[in-house]
């Protein structure tokens, strides 16, 4: 590999567009050679502003031109599998973004075709192993003061419900990021699950809404998980570890620091403002996340700590048992074993 990455960036929407800015910001070690997307005026109008040599209206094209050394797919989830397939195929490392791809099946399908390949090509971007505050979380309860761990608590809340989605979307598309920062941070694979409900909200339609899911680990640690996609207020993500001597909490609105905004105690308030989404809340994860996939990738590996494709896939899988749960009244399921699911395949 060479000492400067060709990057290829496959989706000029929300999150492609940021990653094509933050390339264009610098990356010790890469540069935005060619975005592709099947809006070409919209390609087009991000290339130019960032100084990228070559637009595609797909990305397919893109990773067959011989133009770039690694892509990153930031396509919707459906487009993801035939891509990483075809980055796989012309032995080009990619970050895709999660999930890395919409079942279980398509899944398992790019697994045993990562592990047949001859290097290691793929990383996942679940960017809140790259989080200073989830980090922080990890490296505390790794050092011991505080005693095992117990249970987890975590609250993920959104402004609102992207359209057009029923209550499965919550959790195979939102709930996806505790299910997998959840098993890193306490070192154990989820074993069972339940998914359960109170009251809905009469602000949504077409969506049970909040929802509660428990997770069983393998050491007996209970993680319980809220997720409201539709609060109004903010964006809100909230983790608590409960140990035997003691708590360990995230920062309450940590994007704060960034955003130069200020906890402001007046007039018997105390005053805070929210992010809209998750864009300023895991600004830091995602600039972290991308650094360290273009050293790993320069270096032939992909990043320590990152999600890997075998991770990607449990996650589905355990996603994909929680809505079984929820089709099934809330009843606690197993969620079946890696080895098992590779093999149905």
């Amino acid at each position: 590999m060479a000492d400067l990455l060709r990057i290829g960036v496959i989706g000029t929407g929300v999150m492609g567009s940021d990653h094509a800015h933050n390339l264009a910001r610098g990356v010790r070690g890469a540069v935005l050679t060619a975005v592709a997307d099947a809006a070409q005026d919209r390609a087009e109008a991000l290339a130019q502003s960032l100084g990228a040599a070559r637009v595609f209206t797909d990305g397919s094209d893109m990773i067959r031109s011989g133009a770039v050394d690694a892509v990153i797919i930031a396509v919707p989830d459906p487009l993801h599998a035939p891509l990483v397939e075809a980055c796989l195929e012309a032995d080009l490392p990619v970050l895709c973004e999660k999930p890395l791809a919409p079942t279980a099946g398509e899944a398992a399908r790019l697994v045993r075709l990562h592990d047949a390949a001859p290097r290691p090509l793929l990383t996942v971007g679940f960017m809140r192993r790259f989080d200073p505050g989830y980090r922080a979380l990890r490296a505390r309860l790794e050092a011991g003061a505080d005693g095992a761990l117990l249970m987890t608590h975590s609250v993920h809340r959104n402004v609102e419900a992207y359209p057009g989605q029923d209550s499965s979307a919550t959790v195979t598309n939102s709930a996806v990021h505790e299910i997998d920062v959840l098993p890193w941070l306490a070192g154990h694979e989820i074993v069972s699950v339940q998914w359960a409900c109170g009251r809905p909200s009469s602000l949504i339609a077409e969506r049970h809404d909040p929802q509660l899911l428990l997770l069983w680990d393998s050491a007996g640690v209970l993680h319980t998980v809220e997720l409201q996609v539709h609060a109004q207020y903010g964006y809100d993500v909230r983790c608590e570890l409960v140990c035997e001597r003691g708590t360990i909490e995230l920062p309450a609105v940590p994007s704060l620091v960034e955003a130069d905004e200020l906890v402001v105690n007046t007039q018997l308030r105390r005053q805070a403002a929210y992010p809209a989404d998750w864009r300023p809340r895991f600004a830091a994860a995602y600039r972290a996340e991308l650094a360290a996939w273009v050293e790993a990738t320069l270096a032939g590996r992909i990043p320590a700590g990152a999600a890997t494709a075998r991770d990607a896939l449990r996650t589905t899988v355990v996603a994909e048992t929680l809505v079984r749960s929820m089709t099934a009244d809330g009843a606690r399921v197993e969620v079946p074993g890696l080895d098992d699911v590779l093999k149905e395949g």
